[in-house]
């Protein structure tokens, strides 16, 4: 096997090509299987179920939204968090197995939106728990949400997690 081939200098260690491989494909095997429960609070949920339908189908990205918090790594928060649902969501959060990650999806998910001086609503999905990835607009589309996904995906290959 030609070493200066594969991109290996004359003298590199082969421990180290197969270290740096195995991290890349472990890096795609998590950012190509997210698995978010889906926790939409308003009408933006209904452009998050668009995203699931056939024309988007996020299935073929590796994204299957799941039921419970213990089976999911990402957290789509989509809609109006008020402050009496602040505590359940980030109860729901701490119960994600690690890692973990938030997709904040909406202007009343990301700053409160036209109820932001309401004095019931929370003003930003940050302020309960750290998010990874703002999705804007009122309703955001499906395909920025697809979009949004897009840059996690690219986040999580990027990150030094397993090295």
């Amino acid at each position: 096997i030609n070493a200066e081939y594969m991109g290996m200098a004359p003298g590199d260690n082969h421990f180290s090509w197969v270290h740096t491989n195995s991290v890349a494909l472990l890096r795609w095997g998590s950012a190509s299987s997210l698995w978010p429960l889906t926790f939409g609070l308003a009408c933006c949920a209904i452009e998050m179920i668009h995203a699931y339908c056939s024309r988007y189908d996020l299935d073929r990205f590796g994204v299957i939204p799941r039921a419970t918090p213990r089976q999911a790594d990402v957290i789509i928060v989509a809609g109006t968090i008020t402050n009496k649902m602040a505590p359940p969501m980030r109860k729901v959060w701490e119960e994600m197995n690690v890692p973990k990650y938030a997709i904040s999806m909406g202007s009343c998910s990301n700053g409160g939106g036209y109820y932001h001086f309401s004095y019931s609503v929370v003003r930003g999905c940050h302020r309960v728990l750290p998010v990874d990835i703002y999705v804007p607009g009122c309703p955001p589309t499906a395909e920025a949400l697809v979009y949004g996904i897009i840059l996690l995906q690219r986040k999580i290959k990027s990150k030094a997690e397993f090295s």
